[in-house]
């Protein structure tokens, strides 16, 4: 059986979103242990044109819920983008594991073919067959961005290694 769409796409979400979830745990537990204000970690970026931290989160919760639902022929929940704590990101990614598990598989894997139509900007649209909007955009969006808040969390201080950002892998181990 051939390595299908959902099956690139659906269980790399799912991992990389749950151990995003386990690091902002631990941001959670460094932020009461060195008495740092949440809201200013949600503000923190590695460089100032770049997105705060919450903006990291959200946009990988986007690229995960709004590609999967464009592959799958759905509309995607729109979110507010207002979460204001850590607490607050995690339900936003909890809430897209959720979403995540409603997609039919079988609609994903039958759009590498079809053309996809998505904002790349508030006046531009792109459009790619179902394969190359997933391995050319919204994967490589994806990781980007949840890179970028571990690399964050990384920068000042919080205890995580690439265990942490690899999270749950599924090896057998001899």
């Amino acid at each position: 059986m051939p390595f299908s769409m959902s099956q690139a796409s659906l269980s790399s979400f799912e991992m990389s979103l749950n151990a995003l979830s386990a690091v902002l745990d631990k941001a959670e537990a460094y932020i009461a242990a060195k008495k740092i204000d949440a809201a200013e970690l949600l503000h923190l970026r590695l460089f100032p044109n770049m997105f705060t931290l919450a903006r990291q989160v959200q946009v990988a919760s986007d690229q995960a819920k709004n590609g999967s639902a464009r592959l799958a022929g759905v509309d995607p929940p729109r979110y507010e983008d207002n979460e204001t704590t850590i607490e607050q990101l995690k339900a936003r990614i909890a809430k897209t594991l959720a979403f995540l598990k409603t997609l039919d598989r079988k609609q994903i894997d039958a759009s590498a073919d079809r053309e996809i139509t998505f904002p790349i900007s508030p006046t531009n649209k792109g459009h790619m067959s179902g394969a190359d909007y997933l391995n050319h955009f919204v994967l490589p969006n994806f990781h980007f961005h949840v890179t970028a808040a571990y690399a964050i969390l990384r920068h000042i201080g919080v205890d995580i290694g690439k265990r942490d950002f690899l999270g749950a892998i599924p090896v057998k181990v001899s």
